[in-house]
């Protein structure tokens, strides 16, 4: 399958134009886009409304979910955030992963029916506020005994830098990684083995693409910043899940700031990453018992 980085380029610079938080009338601007584009490749998309209490009060949520197109099968949950920081357009953050999702809902709008997974996709809300969105959804999954077969968030995608000392670690894992910030990450829990090696393969397929990738135990709370998205809640709920990130703040200088404009990311890095994540998705969809 053939990604468009024009289309991708032109929904990222679209919605990361001006800040898009918790409530505002720019998010549901923004949600609304995604709304039609994910309508206009053939999907269903419900809008589910949430409350949820955040460090300091009740705040009101909507996640758009694209249920799969058949029910009989495990599902595969593809997501990224929408909202960003009050602060900031948040372009990396994560307007570039919400980008690479609507190319993944045009591309997979025809999903095979002989799939070993059910495909379905979610634009979150309020992960700024603690993961909000994910933690409902989550919680959905659990209470009404869905067969998750793995869940994927989209985490900041788009920043990319080939200058020696330009990624940074903690310093219990830098031997382990490169210090040059030009590869995308893949992060899993104990439960994630697995989707990390299925997602780490079909990246791999990808030309000049370098991956990286890491298994944390106890769900991340012996290392807080894998839990940064909204797999994390997956985890806790006792499903596989990863985050596909490049890292954020260990590589990215703008993250959270008023700097984290479209004009600071590389296309062709983004360009690639998406058609990793696309291999990934059709890998899934044509492996039996995928992931376990």
């Amino acid at each position: 399958m053939q990604t468009s980085i024009d289309r991708i380029w032109n929904d990222l610079e679209w919605l990361a134009s001006c800040p898009r938080f918790a409530e505002t009338e720019r998010l549901e601007e923004c949600r609304s886009y995604c709304e039609r584009s994910l309508s206009e490749s053939g999907w269903q998309v419900n809008r589910v409304h949430f409350q949820s209490r955040g460090k300091d009060r009740l705040w009101q949520g909507v996640n758009l979910v694209c249920p799969p197109q058949t029910a009989d099968k495990p599902v595969l949950i593809i997501g990224a955030h929408l909202d960003s920081r009050e602060e900031t357009p948040g372009a990396d953050d994560n307007a570039s992963a919400v980008a690479v999702l609507l190319e993944c809902a045009r591309l997979f709008s025809s999903w095979p029916a002989d799939a070993a997974v059910g495909l379905e996709l979610v634009v979150f809300d309020l992960e700024e506020l603690g993961m909000l969105g994910g933690e409902h959804h989550a919680v959905l999954c659990r209470q009404n005994d869905r067969d998750v077969a793995g869940m994927v968030s989209l985490e900041m995608l788009g920043y990319c830098s080939h200058e020696p000392g330009s990624q940074q670690f903690p310093p219990e894992i830098a031997d382990r990684y490169p210090s040059v910030g030009n590869f995308i990450g893949i992060v899993g829990n104990q439960n994630s083995g697995a989707m990390i090696d299925s997602f780490v393969t079909a990246f791999g397929t990808v030309p000049a693409l370098r991956t990286e990738s890491l298994q944390v135990p106890e769900n991340g709370h012996l290392f807080p910043p894998t839990r940064l998205s909204d797999h994390s809640p997956f985890w806790d709920h006792g499903y596989p899940a990863l985050m596909v990130t490049d890292t954020s703040w260990m590589r990215n200088p703008h993250y959270h700031e008023p700097s984290d404009t479209p004009e600071t990311l590389d296309r062709e890095f983004l360009h690639k990453v998406a058609e990793g994540v696309v291999a990934a998705i059709d890998a899934a969809a044509r492996t039996r018992n995928a992931f376990r």
